[in-house]
């Protein structure tokens, strides 16, 4: 797996934290220095952070398990939107529906409610209904793919959240952790990493620095995905192997078995042709 390259970190301007008076002192141990009144965070430490996620995400995507990505930041929606549907993951760009994680099934219901629309408006049912009803269950369908279409496929808890901004998704961390589902955060300054499993220290503001460590993790998960892939690949063709060769035995198996029964009787005729030529022979010698 590729490493992360500190030039990259730096070009993106992930070493600038928050003003030194908004600071959190439990980021201490990431941060550097000071400039201007501003913290700069220690890259080295976030270059080993990212590359430790980088491996746990991609162990959970080899395991075939997901992983919830959740950033509202509106400079941050659309490289969410695009990085997690790279990898084939849920995420949540919009508000976080309170609940989603602790509540789960209330969810889900929503979510087949979304399906059940469709399917209705597929086969004709709502083609009977008024204007205004009809309305009224559109703007229902456009708010329900609005705040859960993307987790449409989300059919069981996520085995991972990725956080960026552990500050603004607090309640989406609070609810992970009460489940002991693992965190994933990119944690700025001004944020507490204590409740998060896997602290990657950043600037969670700038877009350039968001989505330089997103690709970092998403490249790793694409390679768990795709070992799993060859895994699979190769579970098959050792199944296919072994079915094979399981054929294969069968017909020899069935072939011996007649050997030995045409071979009994002939060992059966031959004292009966001895025993038939003395009898011959007795024929003269009776006359």
């Amino acid at each position: 797996m590729a490493r992360t390259n500190f030039d990259q970190l730096l070009q993106a301007g992930c070493h600038f934290g928050h003003l030194k008076r908004k600071w959190n002192p439990a980021m201490a141990q990431y941060i550097y220095t000071e400039r201007n009144g501003i913290h700069i965070i220690d890259l080295h430490k976030t270059v080993v952070k990212i590359d430790e996620a980088a491996d746990a995400l991609k162990q959970i995507a080899k395991s075939g398990k997901k992983i919830l990505f959740v950033a509202t930041k509106k400079q941050t929606k659309d490289i969410i939107a695009d990085k997690a549907t790279s990898v084939n993951m849920p995420y949540v760009i919009e508000r976080w529906p309170g609940g989603m994680l602790t509540n789960f099934p209330t969810i889900r219901k929503a979510v087949k409610k979304m399906a059940n629309i469709d399917k209705l408006m597929q086969d004709g049912t709502f083609s009977n209904l008024s204007k205004r009803e009809l309305l009224q269950i559109t703007r229902q369908r456009a708010k329900l793919e609005k705040n859960l279409g993307s987790i449409a496929d989300l059919t069981r808890l996520p085995s991972a959240l990725f956080v960026v901004d552990v500050l603004k998704e607090q309640i989406a961390v609070r609810e992970a952790n009460r489940l002991g589902i693992p965190v994933f955060g990119i944690v700025d300054t001004n944020s507490d990493p204590n409740n998060i499993d896997f602290v990657i220290p950043a600037n969670d503001d700038a877009k350039d620095s968001v989505e330089a460590i997103l690709t970092a993790c998403c490249n790793a998960i694409n390679e768990g995905l795709e070992e799993r892939k060859v895994e699979k690949a190769d579970e098959k063709a050792a199944d296919a192997q072994a079915e094979a060769d399981a054929e294969e035995v069968k017909p020899k198996r069935a072939t011996r078995k007649p050997r030995k029964a045409a071979e009994a009787p002939a060992e059966e005729e031959a004292p009966k042709a001895e025993e038939a030529a003395p009898a011959e022979e007795e024929a003269p010698a009776a006359e």
